[in-house]
């Protein structure tokens, strides 16, 4: 087969996959030169990662519930809650910012684990239950800031975690450290995939050819290399993005290299084939939600820091923009298939749409027409593959 010819082939049974990253360019692309570059400054570029902060890792969470055939609408005003109360905590209660985070992930946990049994145990529909958490949890975010609306957070090691950024080892015009991190993310990269690539030869699984693998190789590293040169000639790396990558990389090391992981994925493709091969559903179900609630406290965390306040109207939409990321990112709604790093990819489409939209001045009202187009093309990307795959079969 030709170079040419396995490229199309390659494209054509992993366009999931490869759409995002094609979409995400594209859009980038389109900004860039109608902003007249602003848009891919650095200074532009670094803020866009850190507003996706607090969305990326709700969606990281969303992917798993969506994979297992469930949704949860309580994530946003769970977020804005979660946050309320570590800013309580600390500003009132007078708790150390060491002490506060853990409490308020532990409590997300809990009530994560109160949504999964009431799914898995009960077996009410998960809308159904998460629709009430996100009654409640939008009364108690009112109830908790009655007295002043804002509770201000002056606490600098807090508020860092939100607009801070790793520290530099050198003054040489741009960030080192940056650098050298991003190298080492590089290798890592090229590491992993010569040994997954020797692995699968090892038990003569199909592979790419070797041309097809270096440019693949080439390209994703001159992305990396680019993002991280963008990064470094503002303040670096920032803490937001350190918290989102090891979430994403412990996510997707679950979800790809562990038993668990390989239980998610059986649940959602085929729940009674799952349970009658002996997967325990609902301790997965209460499992995944009782991750979609400790990455809520985190979120909720993340969105506070930034801020430097927790406020009435934190958590709104939280939920739409995660699930509208997961699907962007190649999420399927019908369960089963969905990847971590799709969905970080998707937070990145959305977050993209809003800050090269407000660059460009366009009005409120045509940002969420356009969000809302995307998501539903999206979905209709989703449903026209599998169509596809299935006459394929």
């Amino acid at each position: 087969m030709s170079f040419i010819n396995e490229a199309k082939t390659l494209l054509r049974q992993n366009v999931r996959e490869y759409g995002m990253y094609i979409a995400l360019a594209v859009i980038m692309i389109i900004f860039t030169i109608t902003t007249d570059g602003l848009f891919i400054s650095s200074r532009n570029i670094s803020n866009l990662i850190n507003m996706t902060g607090y969305i990326a890792v709700l969606a990281i969470g969303m992917t798993l519930v969506i994979v297992i055939r469930h949704i949860d609408l309580s994530v946003g005003f769970l977020s804005g809650f979660m946050g309320a109360i570590c800013a309580i905590m600390m500003m009132k209660w007078g708790w150390s910012v060491w002490i506060a985070i853990p409490a308020v992930m532990i409590f997300g946990i809990l009530i994560g684990c109160i949504n999964g049994l009431l799914v898995a145990r009960l077996n009410i529909p998960a809308f159904v239950v998460t629709l009430a958490g996100w009654l409640i949890f939008r009364g108690l975010i009112l109830w908790v800031t009655e007295e002043t609306g804002t509770i201000v957070i002056n606490n600098p090691t807090f508020n860092a975690i939100g607009n801070g950024f790793i520290p530099d080892i050198a003054n040489v015009g741009f960030h080192l450290l940056t650098v050298i991190l991003g190298a080492i993310g590089i290798t890592l990269f090229i590491w992993s995939e010569f040994r997954g690539r020797t692995v699968k030869q090892k038990y003569n699984f199909e592979v790419i050819s070797m041309n097809i693998f270096i440019l693949k190789l080439v390209f994703i590293s001159a992305i990396m290399a680019y993002i991280t040169w963008i990064l470094a000639g503002y303040n670096g790396l920032s803490w937001t993005i350190v918290i989102v990558a090891v979430t994403a990389f412990v996510y997707h090391f679950i979800a790809t290299k562990t038993v668990l992981g390989r239980h998610i994925y059986a649940l959602g493709g085929n729940p009674e084939a799952a349970k009658l091969s002996g997967v325990n559903v609902t301790k997965i179900t209460v499992w995944v939600f009782c991750s979609m609630g400790m990455l809520s406290a985190l979120s909720g965390v993340l969105f506070a820091s930034r801020l430097q306040s927790a406020t009435t109207t934190a958590g709104t939409l939280f939920e739409l923009d995660a699930i509208a990321a997961a699907y962007v990112g190649g999420v399927s709604a019908a369960g089963g298939v969905g990847k971590v790093t799709g969905s970080l990819i998707g937070a990145l489409v959305m977050s993209s749409l809003v800050s090269g939209m407000n660059l460009m001045g366009t009005g409120i009202y045509y940002q969420y027409i356009i969000r809302g187009a995307v998501l539903v093309l999206a979905v209709i990307f989703d449903v026209a593959t599998r169509r596809t795959a299935a006459k394929a079969v």
